[in-house]
C-alpha cells in the first residue's frame, strides 16, 4: 500500500472486480465523465487507486512536493486552507470534483494545505495517466482546461433538454383559446360605412374586423377576401353600411375550446378568423396564421404584436408573450445573454409603444423628450422578473412651468407598466418621481453632485442611474448625459475609491471553507442569485468601466473591454463572463419556473422571491457550477481590493 504524494499516510488500493463495475457507474452520473466516451471512463477507473483520508487529515500541502496525482473525491468532502487560499477565504471539494487540476496540470506544488472533512474516500490518477487521457479524450482535456466554460456548456444543454421538453407542451393545438395571447378585436357597429371600416383595417394592419350590436354580440365579420369579392369586384360603393357586405353568421369559439377546435372549425366552415368569446362576449379573435404560428412563437411575431397593440389590455397580453418567448428561447438553446438581451429590446418596445399611446392624452411632445431606462433594462440584462427603473429627460426654456404635465404623462406609463407586470419600484426610480423628470442640465447637475460628494446614497444612485440608455422620443438628449459619466467617473479617483468599496460591501455566498453558505428558510438551502451573484460582476463591470473610460454598458462588454486593459489573463476574463452568464442563466430558470401566473394576473409574472434559488433543488452539475461562479466573484473581488484598496 503506498500514498500518492507522502512516504506515509491513508491506505492506497488497486480496487476489485466488483469495486470497478460500481465505479464506472457512479462517475457515469457525472460531469466530464457523463459526457466521455464509455472506454474513456473506463480507462479511467482502471488506472486510479483508491484512498480513504481519516477525518482532519492532510491530503496535500505545499512541502510534499509536486503534485503526482490528481484526486476524484468519491465520498466525504475536502477544504483548503493557508497560504493563499486563506487569503481568498478557503474552498472545498465535494463528491463528484477533481482537484487540484492547475497544479496537477503544472506539474507543481499545491499552494494551500487540503484537509479531509470527516471520512473521505479519492480516487488518485496518476498524473502522466491524466495526461494520457487527455489527449485520448477531447472532453476530458476540455474539462480539464476550461472548467468554467465546460460546466457552463453541460448546464446549458441540461436546460436546453428542459425546457424544449416543456415548449413543445406549452405550444401545441390542445392549448386552449384563452391561454393564447390575446389581441384586442377590432368591432364597428353594422352601420358603419364601408370606409370607415377600412381606414380601422389599415390603421391596425389586421385582415378582418367584427360587426358586433350595441351589446356586443357578434352579428358578422369583414375580411380582406370579402372585401375583393363583395366590395372591390363588386363595385359597391365606401358609404355602403357594413352589415351589407359581412360574412353571417359568424362561428365563434370560447376560451375553453382549444386550438385545435379552431383548426377544425376553420376547416369545416372555409374561415381564417374566429372571434373568441367570454361570458358571450367577444375578447379575442384567432387567425388561421396564428395557429400556424403555436409552434413557432418567435422574436418578429411577438414585436410585431407590439408595435400593433392599440390600448393598454393588448399590450399586457404580450407581456406575458415576453415570457412564454423566453421560455422557449431556452429550449432552443440560447445562450443567457442573448436571451436577456431580447427580453429587454421586447420590454423597450412595449414601454416605448406605451409612451407612443399615452403622449397624445396628455398633449406632450416626445420630439422634445426622452424615455430613459436605467439599472438592468439601461444595461440590456432584464430578466423576467423585474421592476421599473426609468427616467425621463426633456428639453424646456420653463420647466417649473412644464414640468407637472410630463409627470402627469410619466404617471400614466409607470402605472401601466405595472398593469403589464412591470412592478412599480420601491425606491421610486421612476419618471413620475419630480426627481427623475429633469431637463438634460437638470441632470448633469444631478451626476456631478453625486460624483463630486459620493455620499452612500449618491453610490446607490450611481449604481443605478449611471447604466442609462435612450428608450423611446429624442434619443439625442441622452447622448450627453452618458458622455458625462463616461468622461467625469475616470478624472474623480476619491470617487472610484468609493465606488468600489461600496461594490465591496456584498460577498458571495462562500463559508471559510469555500462551501456555499446558503441561507436556511423552513428546510430549504437559499441563495439571493441577483444581490450575491449577478450583482458581483455588475459593480465590478461598471467600475472597470468607468475607471477606463469604456462607454459599453451592458456587463459582458464591459468585461470584455476592461479585461485586456487591466492585464488579465484571457483564461480568467472568460471565466468572469462564464460565471457571470450561468448565473443570469440560473436567474431565468427560477423566475421561468415560479412565475407560472400564480398572481391570477395575465401577463403578471408571479409575485414571489423570484432571485432565490434552493441549493438542494439543484443537479449536480448546476451545484458545482453555482460554487465555481462564486468562487469566480471571489476572487474578482480581491482583484478590485488589491487595485483600490492598498
Amino acid at each position: 500500500m503506498t500514498r500518492a504524494n507522502a512516504p506515509s499516510g491513508p491506505v492506497a488500493a488497486v480496487p476489485s472486480p466488483s469495486l470497478l463495475l460500481a465505479l464506472r457507474q457512479e462517475l457515469g452520473a457525472r460531469a466530464p465523465f457523463a459526457q466521455m466516451a464509455p472506454e474513456h471512463v473506463e480507462r479511467f477507473v482502471a488506472r486510479s487507486h483508491q484512498a480513504y483520508f481519516a477525518p482532519g487529515e492532510t491530503v496535500l500541502a505545499p512541502d510534499m512536493g509536486p503534485v503526482t496525482h490528481l484526486h476524484y473525491v468519491r465520498r466525504g468532502c475536502v477544504s483548503g486552507e493557508r497560504g493563499l487560499a486563506e487569503a481568498a477565504g478557503g474552498f472545498e471539494y465535494e463528491a463528484g470534483e477533481l482537484f487540484p487540476v492547475g497544479a496537477a496540470l503544472a506539474e507543481r506544488p499545491v499552494t494551500a494545505t487540503y484537509s479531509a472533512e470527516g471520512d473521505t474516500f479519492c480516487l488518485l490518477l496518476p498524473v502522466r495517466e491524466m495526461r494520457a487521457l487527455a489527449a485520448a479524450s477531447t472532453v476530458f482535456g476540455d474539462y480539464l482546461n476550461r472548467r468554467i466554460a465546460q460546466f457552463l456548456e453541460l448546464s446549458r444543454r441540461a436546460v436546453h433538454a428542459s425546457y424544449a421538453a416543456r415548449a413543445l407542451t406549452e405550444q401545441s393545438l390542445e392549448t386552449p383559446l384563452g391561454d393564447l395571447p390575446r389581441r384586442s378585436p377590432v368591432t364597428v357597429l353594422p352601420e358603419t360605412p364601408l370606409a370607415q371600416a377600412l381606414a380601422l383595417m389599415h390603421e391596425h394592419r389586421i385582415g378582418s374586423v367584427l360587426v358586433a350590436d350595441a351589446a356586443g354580440t357578434a352579428r358578422g365579420i369583414l375580411t380582406r377576401h370579402d372585401v375583393l369579392g363583395r366590395v372591390t369586384l363588386a363595385q359597391r360603393p365606401l358609404s355602403t353600411p357594413i352589415s351589407e357586405v359581412m360574412s353571417t353568421p359568424v362561428h365563434t369559439l370560447s376560451t375553453r375550446q382549444t386550438a385545435q377546435d379552431a383548426a377544425l372549425l376553420m376547416s369545416l366552415r372555409g374561415v381564417r378568423h374566429l372571434p373568441v368569446l367570454e361570458d358571450g362576449r367577444i375578447v379575442s379573435v384567432v387567425s388561421e396564421r396564428d395557429l400556424f404560428a403555436l409552434q413557432r412563437l418567435s422574436l418578429k411575431h411577438v414585436s410585431t404584436a407590439i408595435r400593433a397593440a392599440a390600448d393598454l389590455p393588448a399590450l399586457r397580453t404580450q407581456a406575458g408573450a415576453i415570457r412564454h418567448l423566453a421560455a422557449n428561447l431556452l429550449g432552443q438553446g440560447l445562450h443567457a445573454r442573448q436571451i436577456t438581451e431580447l427580453i429587454s429590446h421586447l420590454n423597450d418596445l412595449l414601454a416605448a409603444q406605451l409612451v407612443r399611446l399615452v403622449a397624445p392624452r396628455h398633449a406632450v411632445d416626445m420630439s422634445r423628450a426622452c424615455w430613459l431606462a436605467f439599472g438592468s433594462e439601461g444595461r440590456g440584462e432584464q430578466t423576467i422578473a423585474t421592476d421599473q427603473d426609468n427616467g425621463l429627460v426633456f428639453d424646456s426654456a420653463e420647466p417649473e412651468r412644464e414640468r407637472a404635465a410630463w409627470l402627469a404623462f410619466a404617471r400614466e406609463v409607470n402605472e401601466g407598466l405595472d398593469f403589464c407586470g412591470y412592478p412599480l419600484c420601491k425606491g421610486n426610480v421612476m419618471a413620475s418621481n419630480p426627481q427623475c423628470c429633469l431637463t438634460p442640465a437638470e441632470w448633469a447637475g444631478r451626476f456631478e453632485g453625486w460624483m463630486e460628494h459620493g455620499a452612500p446614497e449618491d453610490l446607490l444612485n450611481a449604481s443605478i442611474y449611471f447604466d442609462l440608455r435612450a428608450v423611446a422620443g429624442q434619443e439625442e438628449l441622452a447622448r450627453p448625459l452618458r458622455e458625462l459619466i463616461t468622461r467625469r467617473a475616470a478624472a474623480l479617483p476619491r470617487f472610484m475609491k468609493q465606488l468600489a468599496v461600496n461594490a465591496l460591501t456584498r460577498r458571495p455566498p462562500l463559508n471559510w471553507r469555500g462551501g456555499i453558505d446558503a441561507r436556511a428558510d423552513g428546510g430549504r438551502r437559499l441563495v439571493d442569485l441577483k444581490l450575491q451573484g449577478t450583482a458581483i460582476f455588475v459593480d465590478a463591470a461598471r467600475l472597470y468601466a468607468l475607471a477606463h473610460g469604456v462607454a459599453e454598458t451592458s456587463t459582458r462588454a464591459r468585461l470584455e473591454a476592461v479585461a485586456p486593459r487591466i492585464g488579465v489573463e484571457p483564461n480568467e476574463g472568460r471565466a468572469w463572463i462564464g460565471a457571470f452568464e450561468f448565473l443570469q442563466s440560473l436567474r431565468l430558470q427560477v423566475q421561468l419556473a415560479a412565475g407560472s401566473g400564480e398572481d391570477g394576473g395575465e401577463g403578471q409574472p408571479a409575485r414571489k422571491d423570484a432571485n432565490s434559488v434552493d441549493v438542494h433543488e439543484l443537479n449536480d452539475i448546476d451545484r458545482q457550477m453555482l460554487k465555481e461562479s462564486m468562487r469566480v466573484a471571489r476572487r474578482l473581488q480581491q482583484r478590485m481590493e488589491l487595485d483600490y484598496q492598498r
